[in-house]
């Protein structure tokens, strides 16, 4: 039952991921491919916030980040890897006189004939910590 559903599901995975790619140019995929490895902590990147007023910059983050997918609107997050399983996020607001930029600092290969799909098991099945009820 479990290899019928493993391999239902891979069918299902790839049906999609052709039905995405369809129309897709070599810029788009590079790019989607590009995201995902910088929200894998696999891109180097400098993150810089700017003062439009002053001219002058707030705050550089450097380093393996992964900028927010989910924020509140005038919000930021930056999540970097510092370490073997360590990780420091930045909570950050915007106004209408802070903006920021994000340049990745090294090139990084991004193949546009193969797109990624990433499948995390420990996300898919939770990690459940228990506690013992008194």
């Amino acid at each position: 039952m479990k290899r019928v559903f493993a391999t239902a599901t891979l069918a299902i995975t790839a049906a999609i991921t052709a039905a995405l790619l369809a129309g897709c140019n070599d810029a788009d995929v590079a790019s989607s491919n590009l995201s995902k490895a910088a929200d894998n902590f696999e891109i180097n990147r400098r993150i810089v916030f700017y003062n439009g007023i002053t001219g002058g910059y707030i705050l550089t983050i450097e380093g393996l980040c992964s900028l927010g997918n989910t924020d509140k609107p005038k919000q930021l997050s930056v999540t970097c890897k510092v370490g073997p399983g360590q990780y420091k996020k930045h909570f950050l607001g915007l106004s209408d006189n802070v903006t920021y930029f994000a340049e990745q600092i090294d090139p990084a290969p991004a193949n546009v004939y193969r797109y990624r799909v990433i499948f995390k098991p420990s996300v898919i099945v939770p990690d459940l910590d228990l506690k013992a009820g008194f």
